[in-house]
């Protein structure tokens, strides 16, 4: 028998594999499964796939991705993880039952349904425009987000997603995108939310994350091309278009740039890293393109 404390956590370890996948693939194998069985036709094709001749390429890269998607696919991610739940595991802190982000009388059924993926990402953007979550911080919020479930062995559900998401992006914003955004501020949205709480619940979640606020880049990575995969199998809307002489300049130049900061990198932990006895010998090969 496994034990699954010896699991490696898929928000640490860049080679386990992130929990959305688990979450979002039976509800699309069921698409594709009804959309054959009923002869659904997929309508006219909308992606463009390249030939010898054209390059097709969207506005988002690992190192800069596009905003209005990222966060789009990242609330769908959330939306799958509260779907697919396995329980309603939760905590108080983050109950809106207890501590609710609004004055007006929530009914009970309203805790009683799964949100619409729309309410979610509507949610989402306010929270992000208010907190100027970058594209990459959206990423890292899913990281936090999944750190948060796996070492607190919770759930997100109906009563706790808001607080639970409004947590992971004020810490992506203060720690990855190392703005300085205060709580007051998010309080400027959410009126009737008081400093205190959002402070108190930011305490809680640090310490439920045992104050592992690290992200490697391998992680990130890890992370992004899985939310890239969830938009594919969704068929979210990607704007694609052939590859530019100004653009393949650009693309260029912006791979010189992150060449130059790698190679800064490695000459400093080398620096680091290696006496005078053993430094000489060390040789780099260089990368030949075709």
């Amino acid at each position: 028998m496994i034990d699954l404390a010896l699991e490696p956590n898929p928000s640490d370890h860049p080679r386990a594999s992130t929990i959305l996948p688990s979450k979002s693939q039976t509800d699309v194998r069921e698409k594709r499964r009804s959309n054959h069985f009923n002869h659904v036709s997929p309508g006219q094709l909308t992606k463009k796939y390249s030939s010898c001749s054209t390059i097709f390429l969207d506005d988002s890269t690992v190192s800069q991705p596009n905003l209005r998607t990222t966060v789009k696919c990242m609330t769908l991610a959330i939306y799958y993880h509260i779907k697919n739940r396995d329980a309603d595991r939760s905590l108080d802190i983050f109950d809106e039952r207890l501590h609710p982000l609004t004055r007006e009388k929530i009914p009970e059924e309203y805790f009683e349904h799964d949100p619409e993926h729309k309410f979610i990402y509507r949610f989402v953007h306010t929270l992000s425009s208010a907190a100027q979550l970058t594209a990459d911080g959206a990423v890292v919020t899913l990281v936090y987000l999944e750190r948060l479930l796996t070492y607190a062995e919770i759930d997100i559900c109906p009563t706790n997603w808001k607080r639970i998401v409004l947590g992971a992006i004020l810490l992506a914003s203060k720690f990855w995108d190392d703005r300085a955004v205060w709580n007051v501020d998010d309080c400027q949205i959410l009126k009737d939310v008081t400093v205190e709480d959002m402070n108190e619940m930011e305490r809680h979640f640090l310490e439920l994350l045992q104050f592992d606020i690290n992200v490697p880049f391998s992680v990130y990575a890890k992370y992004y091309f899985d939310l890239r995969s969830l938009a594919d199998d969704n068929n979210l809307n990607v704007l694609f278009t052939p590859l530019s002489k100004e653009r393949a300049q650009d693309l260029e130049a912006i791979s010189r740039l992150c060449d130059d900061k790698y190679k800064d990198v490695c000459r400093a932990a080398m620096r680091r890293s290696f006496s005078a006895d053993n430094f000489f010998g060390i040789r780099r090969s260089n990368a030949i393109l075709s």
